[in-house]
């Protein structure tokens, strides 16, 4: 039997230096691939239109458009992308808004590693 293709993950993060930690840790798990990265909401819908991405992980808080405004874009250009909200903004304020607007699931900054991972393999449903 043949091994499932790799999960394919946008990172979409005005940090570079979180985005250069999720791109480095990431790319420990071989069932995932960092295919895209963006800094800013608008470049991240354009990527998540472009790349149509598995699983985006969407920092909550950028610049140009906030997670809150990308997720329903995201949702219409790519409907076939899980949407992991993550933000340093708490789950009890940030969850249900952005799970009502189309997110698989909704991450505090700050969780670990082995979490996030689980939490990618759950949006893509593996």
């Amino acid at each position: 039997m043949a091994a499932a293709p790799p999960i394919r993950v946008l990172l979409c993060d005005d940090a570079e230096g979180f985005r250069a930690l999720m791109r480095s840790s990431l790319a420990e798990d071989p069932s995932i691939e960092i295919v895209g990265e963006a800094a800013d909401g608008e470049a991240g819908v354009q990527a998540t239109a472009e790349l149509q991405p598995d699983v985006v992980l969407l920092d909550m808080s950028m610049p140009r458009m906030g997670g809150l405004q990308a997720i329903p874009k995201m949702r219409r250009r790519a409907p076939g992308t899980s949407i992991i909200g993550l933000s340093s903004l708490s789950a009890a304020r940030m969850a249900a808004p952005s799970i009502e607007i189309g997110a698989h699931t909704y991450l505090e900054k700050g969780t670990g590693l082995e979490d996030i991972r689980a939490a990618i393999h759950r949006a893509a449903d593996r």
